[in-house]
């Protein structure tokens, strides 16, 4: 698992949160004027968090706590991403579908990371 990885890059978890920055970066840019720099910008900023927080826990993984905290701000800035998805599809900038779809990819990132929290000394072999 961990001992196979020599790069945060290399984890599923972050490409997926990478990808997602990605795709809500596209849909960011479809926003009202009004929204590119309140909703928008807290999204982006979110969204980047998440995979920021990945690659600095990746380089603290010799000390088990650190790793897990920087996994846990990851965690909370995943669910930071869904709430901005639940304002922008309350405010109808978001329809049904691309909502669910965006919201099911976090749950994907969250179970992941909750995966490695749990299994945090398989990763932290060094």
């Amino acid at each position: 698992m961990g001992e196979f990885a020599r790069s945060f890059r290399e984890l599923e978890v972050y490409r997926n949160a990478l990808e997602l920055v990605v795709d809500l970066h596209k849909f960011c840019d479809s926003l009202p004027k009004k929204e590119l720099y309140c909703l928008g910008d807290q999204m982006r900023r979110a969204s980047r968090s998440v995979c920021s927080n990945i690659a600095e826990a990746w380089r603290k993984r010799r000390y088990k706590a650190a790793f897990i905290s920087k996994l846990s701000d990851s965690e909370t800035e995943a669910a930071e991403m869904q709430s901005w998805l639940d304002v922008a599809k309350a405010l109808s900038y978001m329809g049904d579908s691309e909502y669910s779809d965006f919201d099911a990819r976090y749950e994907k990132v969250l179970g992941q990371l909750v995966k490695m929290i749990n299994e945090a000394e398989k990763w932290c072999k060094l």
